[in-house]
């Protein structure tokens, strides 16, 4: 009973649950429908509306030009058009525009004009928001329009016309006569309709047209446009009397647009004094940052070049505002370096001035770098160098009248540098005071600071603008005279000028110090790039720039300041930007130091520090010293030559024992044994000696001649054969007949053949080459080694067919100009000295350098390394040679064969054939680089009765016979032979003199190897 009531309640209040629910869904339902209909009731109506007011429009506007409408009407259909726009009106809008414009051209029909309804009492504020309203829809329809097609760049100028009309009373007809004193009134209407867009993002628009329309290789702007942009840019910065606010629009976003300076120069020349406003508003750290933060790297870039572009068009404000000009442009340089390393990543786009960085691609503004790139260039052009560094340039280099320079007094090495002084005094009247250190002038006056301040923009550019470096320098020693009167200016820095004052700055961290080290840093920069780019002629007789005088006394400070600096720790603890000035120090002093090597201009020894002693460098060198490692490895020629290869044999006898190839009590080296016939020399020692690990070339190889007969040569292999082997095979490799190796024009220089592929194996060859030379370094053997077009393309003959190589893609359609001559030129070189043999080139390195460690030749500069491999090519100097001879025999220095021999060599030998006994004796024509007491081993000279088979060495009795001139017979018919193993020569004991000079001569100038006798 109880269970079926309770059962019962249940289901009751189900239903009433359910009944409840669906009353509710019902009324939702009706009040749905209610809203749904009332929606489509008002669509219904609007749409109604909207296209009766749309066809009240149209019929406004059917009958153009029959009647003239009156300012009322025309403003009311304009209320009524902007109440109802949307983006299908926009056909409705320019005939508005066009309608308004019209109005404001009538004469002499004041209720025409549109304008006429602000003097209305009642409907001077509509009106304004009404104009407020249309010229906004104008700005946004410029936003959306591109200059390029014809239709739209017929929108814009209508656009422009609107906002240029509405937002300035001088081409109102309503002021003119007895409207004059309207004036005020309206011009207050104008700045308020200024000021509304300016709230709205007015320069944002006009920034996104100008790009789409000059940011492009073509710009599609017209004249008439760019006027009417740039004179509303204006308008509202002039009406707030240059305010901050409106300056910082104008630089954000008109002056950021790429080249716009550039292409407003065209069309008017009034700028308003804008750059003096500019450079003062940005010579605020503060406001400088917030500009480069809100553009960024590229943007920021743009700005620059505008200012530099308005900097080069008004000089007077560029010399007269210098000091902020300068420090504007270093700050914005600055913010980009920073800008590009911190954006560095492996997701990174090249930029074409800035370099590699991770940055949104803009094809507009890749499109119109060229012309940014233009305007940098005029920071780095004449007029604004002339200006910035007036200071410099107005200082004169005093003259004097010449006198006749000291003769030198050293051999005949020297004539070219007697003859070149005689023509440098002789070409000009009167020449100018050598510059050297003199001080006198304080480095904290005014005029230090503002050159300063300059070096450190123009390095700052250097360091920023990475792709375009070459063409900062070219630009900054274009004049002459610029760096002889900076290091004019540098000698007088300081009480005594010169080297103590910058040594002090490098212990300094103030901002003086830093900002005279980056002028010594730009003109050591400036002054490597012009050095490199002069030809001999250049330096030496026309002594463009720097006199040779000059260019010691720069040398002897450079030198002194990179070993200063590694010698006392700078270096060792160099970072940033003391390491970046060591490099520019240490590049302008290798770059004098190698033109010096090449052909002199300095003295003996103005390379060596004679406060340095090399047995305290090696010594430290053995520690492991960083200083003493550093100073091998930047400035090694402050040590005397004949200690570096000291040095250097010392590196290679030590490597010799760690790998054991020297003879030891206990151990005797492997031996490699080869067998070579003359005729077919390199291919057999190719064959048998390429495939050899490299420890093994460098340990003993023994040489086993085949004569053209297939009879092995005599003689014994103790080295003196594989040298003969090692000279001949490399004589062979450089002739250019074998086409591995051309010569230049003169003859003079050897370069790797571009076409030496046609040797089916030729980059094997070429590695085979270069482990032939290390070997003969290793082991201390000494041999003789030794149109320009009109399009950017390089026309080569190969193997009768003509091949064109393009500098650069699409090069051979490209002009040389004056101005791509340059590029032209570096391109070329290289191409022929690069890119034509970089395969060839790779495998010579790569064969010589496994046999001679690179690091060991950080050491010697070029020359001395091919005195390295090719012994010294002095004269041989006999008296060497004589004082270091050793006698067997019975010969003895007063012995009369050995007299003879010492005067034939002296009074009837030429020096060729000095040569040619050298390389009898020894197996090489030249003598050993430090001297014949280097000779190892000696040379020497014994007296032999019998031939070589039957000669068994000094017995008592032939030591008798020829120290007593006592002969068995006369040894008339035997000729002198030689052991180059040992520098042995073996003289038969003569009788005549005239015998002994004939034989001698008949032997040194047969090459048949071991078999003449």
């Amino acid at each position: 009973m109880f269970s079926a009531t309770q059962s019962s309640k249940s289901e009751f209040l189900d239903k009433a649950r359910q009944a409840r629910e669906e009353r509710k869904g019902y009324k939702e339902r009706e009040r749905a429908a209610t809203l749904i209909q009332a929606l489509v009731r008002r669509f219904l109506c609007r749409c109604k509306l909207q296209k009766q007011i749309r066809k009240e429009v149209d019929d406004f506007f059917q009958d153009v030009g029959t009647t003239k409408r009156n300012a009322l009407s025309i403003f009311k259909i304009a209320r009524k058009l902007l109440f109802i726009f949307c983006q299908e009106d926009k056909l409705r809008f320019e005939k508005l525009c066009r309608s308004i414009l019209g109005s404001m051209e009538v004469e002499n029909e004041p209720k025409v004009w549109y304008v006429s309804l602000a003097l209305s009492k009642d409907l001077t504020i509509p009106w304004i928001k009404q104009i407020k309203d249309v010229l906004w829809v104008s700005c946004n329809f410029l936003k959306k329009l591109k200059p390029d097609i014809l239709q739209d760049n017929k929108l814009v100028t209508l656009y422009l016309t609107m906002l240029v009309t509405f937002t300035d009373t001088s081409t109102w007809k309503i002021v003119r006569g007895k409207g004059e004193a309207l004036r005020p009134a309206l011009t207050r209407i104008c700045e308020n309709i200024m000021g509304h867009l300016n709230q709205k993002g007015f320069y944002s628009i006009l920034q996104i047209l100008l790009t789409n329309g000059l940011a492009r290789s073509r710009p599609s702007l017209t004249k008439g446009t760019l006027t009417a942009v740039f004179t509303l840019a204006l308008r509202p910065v002039i009406a707030a009397h240059f305010s901050d606010n409106l300056l910082r629009s104008l630089l954000i976003h008109i002056m950021s647009v790429p080249a716009v300076v550039s292409h407003i120069n065209t069309i008017t020349p009034e700028t308003h004094d804008l750059l003096r406003k500019f450079t003062l508003f940005l010579s605020r750290e503060e406001q400088c940052v917030d500009i480069c933060v809100c553009l960024e790297g590229s943007h920021t870039l743009c700005l620059l070049g505008n200012l530099i572009h308005l900097g080069y068009l008004n000089e007077k404000v560029l010399e007269e505002e210098a000091n902020h000009f300068v420090k504007d442009l270093t700050d914005m340089l600055s913010y980009c370096q920073r800008y590009v390393s911190q954006k560095k990543s492996n997701l990174t786009h090249w930029h074409p001035v800035l370099g590699w960085f991770s940055q949104t691609v803009d094809y507009g503004l890749n499109e119109s770098m060229p012309l940014v790139t233009k305007q940098l260039q005029y920071l780095w052009g004449m007029p604004v160098i002339r200006t910035l560094f007036s200071d410099v340039l107005s200082k004169k280099l005093e003259t004097q009248e010449p006198t006749p320079p000291p003769q030198p007094t050293t051999s005949q090495n020297n004539l070219p540098v007697k003859s070149l002084f005689k023509r440098a005094f002789q070409k000009s009247a009167s020449v100018r005071n050598i510059l050297k250190p003199v001080g006198g002038r304080r480095v904290d006056s005014a005029e230090v600071q503002k050159v300063c301040s300059i070096c450190v923009l123009y390095q700052t550019a250097l360091t920023t603008l990475t792709q375009i470096r070459l063409q900062i320098l070219t630009g900054l020693t274009y004049l002459d005279d610029l760096l002889p009167k900076l290091w004019a200016f540098i000698c007088e820095l300081g009480p005594q000028g010169g080297l103590k004052l910058f040594m002090e700055c490098l212990n300094n961290d103030t901002e003086e110090s830093k900002q005279l080290l980056a002028m010594l840093m730009l003109f050591c920069d400036c002054s490597r790039h012009l050095i490199t780019i002069l030809d001999d002629i250049e330096v030496y007789e026309e002594q463009i720039s720097f006199k040779t005088e000059e260019l010691v006394t720069i040398s002897s400070f450079l030198n002194t300041f990179v070993y200063k600096m590694v010698w006392d720790g700078i270096l060792e603890n160099a970072k940033g930007e003391k390491l970046d000035l060591f490099h520019s120090v240490h590049g302008w002093l290798m770059v004098l130091y190698e033109r010096d090597c090449r052909r002199r201009f300095s003295p003996d020894d103005n390379w060596l520090r004679k406060d340095l002693k090399p047995s305290l460098l090696f010594q430290e060198l053995e520690k492991g010293k960083r200083r003493a490692q550093l100073l091998l490895q930047y400035i090694p020629h402050v040590i005397p030559h004949k200690n570096r290869v000291l040095l250097f044999r010392n590196i290679i006898t030590k490597e010799k024992e760690t790998l054991g190839l020297v003879e030891t009590s206990s151990a005797s080296p492997h031996v490699t044994h080869i067998t070579i016939r003359r005729s077919r020399m390199l291919e057999d020692g190719y064959d048998q000696l390429r495939r050899l690990p490299v420890n093994s070339i460098k340990g003993v190889i023994r040489v086993k001649f085949v004569n053209d007969l297939g009879v092995d040569e005599a003689g014994i292999d103790q080295d003196g054969v594989f040298k003969e082997f090692l000279e001949e095979i490399i004589k062979k490799v450089f002739n250019p007949a074998l086409n591995l190796f051309k010569t230049t024009s003169g003859n003079e220089r050897l370069y790797p053949s571009p076409t030496s592929y046609i040797h089916e194996n030729h980059l094997q060859l070429f590695e085979f080459v270069g482990k032939m030379l290390g070997k003969a370094m290793y082991e201390r053997y000494d041999g003789d080694v030794g149109d320009l077009g009109l399009t950017l393309s390089y026309d080569e003959d190969v193997m009768g067919q003509l091949v064109c190589h393009e500098l650069i893609p699409g090069g051979k359609t490209m002009q040389v100009t004056n101005e791509n001559k340059i590029s032209y030129i570096h391109l070329m070189a290289h191409f022929r000295m690069h890119t034509q043999i970089k395969e060839q080139t790779a495998a010579f390195i790569r064969g010589y350098r496994s046999i001679i460690n690179p690091e060991w030749l950080h050491m010697f500069s070029t020359p001395e390394v091919q005195r390295l491999v090719s012994g010294d090519n002095a004269e041989i100097d006999l008296d060497d040679l004589k004082k270091h001879t050793v006698y067997y025999g019975g010969f003895h220095s007063s012995h009369r064969v050995i007299i003879w021999l010492w005067d034939i060599l002296s009074s009837d030998f030429s020096s060729e054939e000095r040569a040619m006994f050298l390389k009898f004796v020894t197996s090489c024509s030249r003598p050993p680089l430090l001297g014949f007491a280097y000779l190892k081993p000696p040379f020497s000279i014994r007296c032999v009765e019998v031939s070589d088979d039957q000669d068994t060495g000094d017995t008592l009795g032939s030591v008798l016979r020829g120290f007593f001139t006592i002969r068995k017979k006369e040894p008339g018919g035997r000729l002198p032979t030689s052991s180059t193993c040992f520098n042995l020569l073996k003289l038969p004991n003569y009788s005549k003199k005239s015998i002994l000079r004939d034989k001698l001569r008949y032997a040194i100038s047969m090459n048949t190897g071991f078999e003449l006798s």
